[in-house]
């Protein structure tokens, strides 16, 4: 059972490594936008910003399993099929990538108006003061809010599993549940266990290490 193991845990990193990459970038974006054109962004623009805020807000009210089934076809259309692990980073992109544009937006949320006004009275532009100002004093809440992203795409993943894309979702269920091999699931949520405390852990460091 050791092979199997070991595959499973590659396909379950496969999945969660390039969701969260891909997540991460289409968060930033978002969240860049939401920060400029909030009412009291640099750059406020009400219809903009109501539009992102409600598809944040829609796409986060999903639960992971249905919107799996319900963007099937968009799956497909983007890697050619609906079903294993390079299909499931779509729906867990999709899933994550809302929670990581709150993440990144609440953070920059926090960063002290006095700073942000100090960079305008310098005469630094809206990039300058996104991109050297806010997102550099930002850094350790956006890191702890990436941590628990992370962890929230390990589980969807394990979700996914249970529905084709393999992983170790997809070995707790077939062997663990479905064979009443208690002894693999027993195994796989350790390991699950352990791979989040060490991200945990991780992050609490990098946290620390930043502020």
């Amino acid at each position: 059972m050791l092979d199997i193991l070991i595959k499973a845990f590659g396909e379950s990193m496969y999945m969660v490594t390039f969701s969260t990459l891909f997540s991460l970038i289409l968060g930033f974006i978002v969240a860049i936008l939401l920060i400029l054109t909030a009412p009291d962004g640099l750059k406020p623009n009400k219809a903009i910003y109501s539009v992102l805020d409600a598809v944040i807000n829609i796409l986060r009210s999903f639960p992971f399993i249905i919107l799996i089934v319900s963007i099937a076809p968009l799956t497909k259309l983007i890697v050619g099929k609906s079903i294993g692990q390079t299909a499931a980073i779509v729906p867990l992109t999709i899933a994550a990538a809302p929670f990581v544009a709150r993440v990144i937006e609440s953070a920059l949320k926090e960063v002290d108006p006095g700073v942000v006004e100090a960079a305008k009275s310098f005469g630094a532009s809206n990039t300058q003061i996104i991109f050297k100002v806010m997102l550099k004093e930002a850094v350790p809440s956006i890191i702890s809010g990436l941590t628990l992203t992370v962890i929230s795409i390990i589980g969807y993943s394990a979700m996914a599993g249970t529905v084709g894309a393999g992983g170790l979702g997809d070995l707790a269920v077939r062997y663990g549940y479905q064979r009443y091999q208690t002894d693999i699931m027993i195994v796989t949520v350790i390991i699950l266990i352990i791979i989040v405390q060490v991200l945990q852990s991780l992050g609490n460091y990098l946290y620390k290490k930043l502020s």
